[in-house]
Order: C-alpha cells, then sequence, then structure tokens
C-alpha cells in the first residue's frame, strides 16, 4: 500500500497540504466560502481515500502493526482538517488573512525549503525522523497551547505549560515536536538534580538542536533554579543574536539554534517551588485545564472505524 511506502512524517504533511490546497483553490477564485462547498468539494473529494483507509485498519487484512498505527494516526488528523473546515465555513471564512486560518498550523514550501506557519509564528520543518506513532486528537486545548508554544520560539523563548496532572502539558508538546518534525526529549525532573546535571543536558541540546520537556519542573530546589535561568539565558541569547558558535559552562560549542526548552508544571503540590523571576521571564506560560473528553471520545473510535458508537453517553 501506499502508506507503507513513505514515512509517518511525510504522509502527515501530505495530508495538511492537501486541506491547505482546498482552502487556497477558493480563495485564487474569489469565491464565497459556504458550507455546501465544504460538502461537495472536499468531503467527497476525499470520501474514497476516507474508505480506504478505514477499510483498512478495520479489516482482517495481514497489515503490519506499524501500518495500522500509521493509518489510524492519518485518520486523525484527517477528521480534524474536516473540522476545522466545517468551522471556518460556518464563520464565514473568505480571505487568506482571517484569524481563524491564520491560528492553525500551516506548512508551506519557500523555495526548497519547508515550513510551518502558525498566526505570526514561524518554524523551519526539522525533517527529523520520528517512527511511526499515534498523534493527539486535537482540541480547542490543543490548539491554544500550540499557538502559545509557537509564539514563544518565535520570541526565542520556552514554552511552560502549567495545570493540574492528565491535562496533556507533556503530551501536547510531544506532538507539536511531531508536527514540526523535531527531536524531543522528555525528562523527568526530581529534588536531586543539580546545575551540573543540568548544564550536560543543556550543551547537549544546543549542539544537537533538538527540544527537551523538562516534566514537574518546580520540583527542583529553589537555589538549583537560579542557576539554571542564567545557564537557559546564555543559549537563548546565542540564538538571539546567530552566534555559530558560544561558549557555555567551560566549554566552545557549536550551536544549532534549533534547540528549544520547554517546562510542564503542577502548582500548588506539595514539594513544589515557586519558579524565581528571572527564569519566568524566559517562557511563555499557557494553562492546561479540563480537555474536551466528549471530543476525543468521539476521535478516537473513528480511527479505529467503530462510527456508530453512542461515544457522547460513554462520557
Amino acid at each position: 500500500y501506499w502508506t507503507e511506502l513513505y514515512t509517518l512524517s511525510v504522509l502527515f504533511v501530505f495530508s495538511f497540504f492537501m486541506s491547505s490546497d482546498f482552502v487556497f483553490c477558493f480563495l485564487h477564485f474569489s469565491t464565497p466560502f459556504h458550507l455546501s462547498d465544504v460538502y461537495f468539494f472536499f468531503f467527497f473529494k476525499q470520501k474514497t481515500a476516507y474508505e480506504m483507509l478505514r477499510s483498512l485498519v478495520g479489516s482482517e487484512m495481514c497489515i503490519r502493526d506499524s501500518s495500522r498505527t500509521t493509518l489510524g494516526a492519518l485518520i486523525t488528523l484527517d477528521v480534524h482538517a474536516r473540522d476545522v473546515l466545517l468551522e471556518l465555513a460556518k464563520d464565514g471564512f473568505s480571505s487568506a488573512i482571517d484569524f481563524g486560518w491564520l491560528s492553525q498550523l500551516r506548512y508551506y514550501f519557500e523555495g526548497s525549503i519547508l515550513v510551518c506557519r502558525m498566526i505570526s509564528a514561524q518554524l523551519d520543518y526539522g525533517y527529523e525522523y520520528l517512527g511511526n506513532s499515534g498523534r493527539l486528537v486535537i482540541t480547542p486545548l490543543t490548539d491554544r497551547c500550540y499557538r502559545t508554544l509557537m509564539g514563544a520560539l518565535q520570541l526565542t523563548l520556552g514554552g511552560a505549560p502549567e495545570g493540574p496532572a492528565g491535562t496533556g502539558k507533556t503530551e501536547t508538546t510531544k506532538d507539536l515536536a511531531k508536527a514540526v518534525a523535531k527531536q524531543c526529549v522528555v525528562f523527568n525532573c526530581s529534588d536531586g538534580l543539580d546545575y551540573l546535571a543540568m548544564g550536560k543536558f543543556f550543551k547537549g541540546l544546543a549542539s544537537a538542536g533538538a527540544w527537551a520537556c523538562f516534566d514537574e519542573f518546580n520540583r527542583i530546589d529553589l537555589e538549583v533554579l537560579s542557576v539554571i535561568a542564567q545557564q537557559i539565558l546564555t543559549i537563548q541569547n546565542a540564538i538571539a543574536a546567530n552566534l555559530p558558535e558560544f561558549d557555555f559552562e567551560g566549554s566552545h560549542l557549536r550551536l544549532n539554534p534549533a534547540c528549544a526548552v520547554f517546562i510542564t508544571m503542577n502548582p500548588g503540590y506539595a514539594g513544589r517551588s515557586d519558579l524565581p523571576d528571572n527564569l519566568k521571564a524566559l517562557f511563555r506560560p499557557v494553562a492546561m485545564m479540563v480537555p474536551d473528553y466528549a471530543l476525543i471520545s468521539e476521535i478516537i473510535p473513528v480511527s479505529y472505524t467503530h462510527l456508530t458508537l453512542p461515544t457522547k453517553r460513554i462520557v
């Protein structure tokens, strides 16, 4: 099957391009964007491909588990693209500069470079091979987190999702890394970390251009957090100055400006420290509260082809 001929990242980008091409087709000919246009020109256009994917996932045919995971992820993103276009049509979308369209994660080719855009933020595609893995169901909460994190990267800052456990702080950061093909390393912090261990971590990130997500970052001792703030500031200043190399903790390193640092926090829990002000200034916070369980319970069965389950009653 064609889904086995390409990596998952290539198929994701192709899926997003199909939705974007549909929108720009109407914008090019100055056609009003109506709900009926979505049904007749998008749903029917992808009906055959969607039915094929759905039949493969739900069939008893001998397809590999990796292919089944790929198909399920493609269906999840395809359903999200459909819902986005429906929402744009209901809101009277008619221009490429409408906020409803600009606030979506979009892909463009600029010459031979693939770039990812969201509102005013722009990020080069990473081309990192991440293997076959599932994708999160994109809810309004996920979109808001994406916008904040992309805006932080545009300003050469880090992102800091915070909220209670189980709201998807770490997973949303990892899913954004998948969307832009960046390697994201998740590290669970504890009160036993010191600035020397974190310095070694930052040296690797700055040289490799990877992303790091430090889970439960506020469990680190306050004295160590103050030193970590200076370490992160050194890297961010080097990126902002477009330096090819920089000095960090006694080492002369080659800098890859694609690196980024994200932190997640569970405020209000016992044993957590308040971040010092010099560290707060290096991150853009985003509150992660209760996710839309009803939407998630609707889309996940679709990716497994169970379209007739009364999923809202489950929630």
